[in-house]
């Protein structure tokens, strides 16, 4: 295991549980001592975290961090020859597709695999995986990521990026649509908790009403997922459009709003705060 943050140490943990042999590795080498107690080897290289592996989950900040750690840090060195990297990152497909050819050229295997749950998802076992890649892979590190929620081969190297991509674009679309639509009411001088609540089980309904919703409704904006964090998947998203010639009106006006977002101090807050930029757009406290 490369990278043991928010994400990285839900998963990490569960596979040290489940009886794997689990070596880990962090830049902030604190963050994989929690592991110990779990039975993990915590190592003080990449390389050496790889050295034993037949397979290498990575979970890093994005596509230059990944690049950064698998090629620039040694770990290709370390790797074994058959060992196949699974990237869980959220990067762009180009990215991914570049560091399996790069990985391939040296007997390594690759699938890009990010996944969709947050850390609730991780730290439950429900996480939606992504694979991208080879299907006799993907078949070789199904019984792992059995143990971290539901996996769905979708395609060929690049295509868990795009899922990814795909994931995100509709959660940060929603996000948006359901921060706009309580604060309207709001505004108008409803009960935006009984509207949350009166439109659930219709048509409206969803996953991020029903989390990211009652976030809003509690003001509740601690880190889960970070706006940083959405932001930079919608970049990726934007710039993934802009290379295959594709338009993507909707995902363009959603980067600019969390980057403005971004901008005005929310950065590091959960996704869900975009609500508070909404709300500051229309003088609400």
């Amino acid at each position: 295991m490369l990278g043991i943050g928010m994400m990285g140490w839900p998963i990490a943990r569960r596979l040290c549980v489940a009886g794997y042999q689990v070596s880990a590795w962090n830049r902030s080498p604190d963050k994989a001592e929690r592991l110990r107690p779990f039975g993990a080897q915590v190592c003080d290289t990449p390389a050496q975290a790889v050295a034993q592996a037949d397979l290498v989950i990575t979970l890093l900040e994005d596509g230059k961090v990944v690049e950064d750690v698998l090629f620039r840090q040694g770990t290709t060195e370390g790797l074994r020859p058959g060992a196949l990297v699974v990237d869980m990152s959220s990067i762009q497909p180009r990215q991914a597709r570049d560091h399996a050819a790069r990985l391939a050229a040296i007997g390594v295997h690759h699938l890009d695999a990010p996944v969709s749950g947050g850390t609730v998802g991780a730290e439950q076992a429900t996480l939606a995986i992504m694979a991208g890649g080879k299907p006799a892979d993907f078949e070789r590190a199904r019984p792992v990521f059995e143990h971290l929620g539901r996996p769905t081969h979708v395609g060929p190297h690049g295509s868990g990026q795009l899922a990814k991509l795909a994931n995100q674009m509709i959660v940060g679309i929603t996000i948006g649509a359901v921060a706009e639509a309580l604060l309207l009411c709001e505004k108008g001088g409803a009960d935006m908790a009984k509207v949350r609540q009166a439109i659930t089980g219709g048509f409206a309904d969803s996953r991020i009403l029903q989390v990211h919703g009652q976030r809003m409704v509690e003001r509740d904006f601690a880190k889960r997922g970070a706006i940083s964090v959405q932001l930079k998947d919608m970049r990726n998203a934007m710039a993934t459009a802009r290379e295959i010639g594709f338009e993507a009106p909707i995902t363009a006006l959603f980067e600019q709003l969390f980057a403005q977002a971004a901008d005005h101090g929310l950065a590091d807050l959960d996704h869900s705060a975009l609500f508070v930029e909404l709300a500051s757009r229309n003088g609400m406290a």
